[in-house]
């Protein structure tokens, strides 16, 4: 316990620190003397529930558990895990989330933590159920990212989620043990979202797309949905529909909260409505798989429902939206990174302050007018506080996100209800024949109208480069404008035109810097050739034909890179005419690619090369290629074998050369 006295040394100075610092600045500024003492009130306050987030943010991180797997764990350890859920089908093997409990070395220890484990594809890895508990000796194998430039960080993503090891699994790697640990209430979660997936299976056969789109919009279930499809429904504004969101949860609460009060026995007791109401709430969030997006609406709506039956009063909805946030943060302070999380805060604090003032603007008559107005209000609201984030998330912006809106949201709420009412009845043939049909005919309707409007050319404005500065730049704009046009102060005005100013010159800056790059990029992309030539704003690629073909691996492998990098062009003349293929000189850098086998003949003199890039497994060795080129750097990317990268990387510190191995040590960036 030693490190909690330290750390709660550690706050207790800070925080003085802190609120020295805020008393020296209140004694000097000429203010009344009732501001200040609650100035100081404020700032105490805040840096009282600040420090208390770090406490808890670090008691949380089961790195510092004693018991953490982590602290114990050796090479040579046979390990007992636990499947922590059912296996999940990938391309090539079956996912799934485990539990680490025992490490065996001269004796058996308890241990704790979470680790990712891959199965190849065999039929016995498809007999490994929840609960089940196998046998490893097997190195674990740390989470890193790929290195490649603007790439998601898949590292830090997963240390939110308290993983940081992973392995991959053959047949002879691991062995079922006959002891199994299931939790009931687990088991029966499991169960239920295995029925409806079932269920949705056998009744919505109309195609794979249909069922896509209806398993993800009814419990999150993402692993059949078509990604250019789901590309679509991003580009088109619309993606939170099939990713389990707060919208979903607040159509059910409302559907709930009208249904027991409706429902005799039920309606004349409004504790058995709101236990009742809760209850069916927080399955369903947990049956969608527990996202920060449908927690948080499932804390406030659990919060507002208390309010109602034991005050009998309706609660601020600020103060549901801070409630639900701290108890959150304090389950588990990680949510505050979820992007999920943030998304789902940041647009109900946007309808919450913006909607009445956007819909106050145009006064309709017309019943369904104003509807059609109400709506809009809503999700232009909705987007005034969340397009900087998602720009910084996913450097695009919907520019038909209102059409989108206000055709698929609509659309997708009779297929919720009706997706509801098919799973509860399909029972009864008449209600499962018929609703079936008519849901597989709207999913189908639906991905018509987002497939068209997405194919229009200006549907997204794509490739948008942000980063954390550039973002908060842009809330500064868009906070100082609004606040403007709703109170008419002058000094938001001037925030929101120096933010705009500094946004400009930070924005001329970096294009400044960019036009004047020169790079060499080796991507680490499994079994791929990937290299980038980059000079300015174009970039010559050098690649597999898989890879050149396929939209969906470059958008997640190069997209991001060369967004980050500002890359406009493709360009095939950045190579000198006078080396050809495989050489290559940028600036005064000569690279050789080797891709295929070569014969080496020895030369008299060597051949100067700055870099020396293998792919492709080529059958070379190591001293052969030393004694034909003068070459200090050598680098090895994803598409060879590991097996050959070590025997290569053996050979060359024999030969004191550097041979940098792209699958271990992520891609290889030079600049030139």
């Amino acid at each position: 316990m030693q490190w909690y006295c330290q750390l709660s040394i550690a706050f207790i100075l800070l925080a003085l620190t802190s609120f020295t610092i805020a008393f020296l600045l209140c004694y000097a500024l000429p203010l009344s003397l009732k501001f200040k003492l609650q100035f100081l009130q404020g700032v105490l306050l805040n840096v009282l529930v600040f420090y208390v987030g770090v406490f808890i943010t670090w008691e949380k991180d089961i790195r510092h558990n004693a018991d953490w797997y982590g602290n114990t764990n050796s090479d040579a350890a046979f390990i007992v895990v636990q499947i922590n859920e059912p296996l999940i089908e990938k391309a090539k093997s079956y996912k799934a989330e485990s539990q680490l409990e025992t490490i065996i070395n001269d004796h058996a220890k308890s241990c704790n933590g979470k680790l990712l484990l891959y199965f190849a594809k065999d039929s016995f890895a498809k007999k490994l159920h929840y609960g089940d508990r196998i046998l490893i000796r097997k190195n674990l194998q740390p989470i890193k990212n790929s290195g490649n430039p603007g790439a998601f960080n898949y590292q830090q993503y997963a240390a939110f989620q308290q993983i940081f090891h992973n392995l991959f699994l053959k047949q002879n790697d691991w062995i079922l043990l006959k002891e199994k640990d299931i939790h009931p209430f687990k088991q029966f979660i499991y169960s239920a979202r295995e029925h409806i997936l079932s269920t949705l299976r056998k009744k919505i056969n109309t195609g794979k797309d249909e069922l896509g789109i209806a398993e993800a919009l009814l419990i999150g279930y993402t692993n059949d949905l078509d990604k250019d499809l789901v590309q679509a429904y991003s580009n088109t504004g619309v993606v939170h529909i099939i990713a389990i969101s707060g919208m979903h949860l607040g159509l059910i609460y409302v559907m709930l909260t009208w249904l027991f009060a409706q429902t005799p026995g039920i309606r004349k007791s409004k504790w058995l409505q709101a236990l009742l109401t809760l209850t069916c709430i927080w399955i369903f969030s947990i049956l969608t798989g527990g996202a920060a997006s449908v927690l948080r609406s499932a804390v406030m709506f659990s919060f507002i429902t208390v309010g109602k039956t034991i005050f009998s009063k309706n609660a601020s909805i600020y103060n549901s939206l801070a409630a639900a946030a701290f108890v959150m943060l304090v389950y588990n302070p990680f949510y505050l990174w979820d992007v999920g999380f943030q998304l789902s805060y940041l647009a109900v604090i946007g309808i919450v302050v913006f909607q009445k003032p956007i819909y106050n603007l145009i006064y309709l008559k017309n019943k369904w007018a104003n509807k059609i107005w109400e709506m809009t209000a809503i999700t232009v609201s909705a987007q005034v506080l969340t397009f900087p984030i998602c720009i910084y998330y996913f450097h695009q912006f919907p520019n038909l996100f209102l059409i989108t809106n206000l055709i698929a949201v609509p659309l997708s709420t009779l297929i919720l209800f009706a997706e509801i009412v098919l799973v509860a009845f399909v029972w009864v043939p008449f209600i499962g024949t018929y609703l079936s049909t008519l849901t597989s005919w709207l999913v189908g309707l639906m991905n018509k109208i987002i497939i068209s409007i997405n194919s229009i050319s200006f549907a997204v404005w794509n490739n948008i480069f942000s980063s954390v500065l550039s973002t908060g730049l842009l809330y500064a704009v868009v906070i100082g404008f609004c606040a403007w046009l709703m109170n008419t102060h002058k000094s938001f005005f001037r925030l929101a035109c120096i933010s705009l100013l500094a946004f400009v010159m930070w924005y001329a800056y970096n294009d400044l810097l960019f036009k004047n790059q020169q790079k060499l990029i080796v991507y680490n992309i499994a079994q791929h050739q990937a290299i980038d030539f980059v000079e300015g704003n174009n970039y010559q690629f050098l690649g597999d034909s898989t890879l050149i073909q396929d939209t969906i691996l470059q958008n997640i492998y190069l997209k991001s890179s060369r967004i980050a990098l500002q890359l406009k062009n493709n360009n095939n003349s950045l190579s000198d005419p006078l080396l050809p293929p495989p050489f290559y000189q940028m600036s005064h850098t000569r690279i050789l690619v080797i891709d295929k086998a070569l014969i080496f003949e020895p030369a008299q003199q060597k051949i100067n090369v700055d870099i020396i890039i293998i792919s492709k497994n080529p059958k070379l060795y190591i001293p052969q290629l030393a004694a034909v080129f003068n070459c200090n750097c050598i680098v090895a990317d994803a598409s060879n074998s590991l097996w050959k990268i070590d025997k290569w990387k053996k050979d060359c510190e024999g030969l004191h050369l550097h041979l940098h191995s792209i699958p271990q040590e992520g891609a290889f960036v030079l600049d030139l």
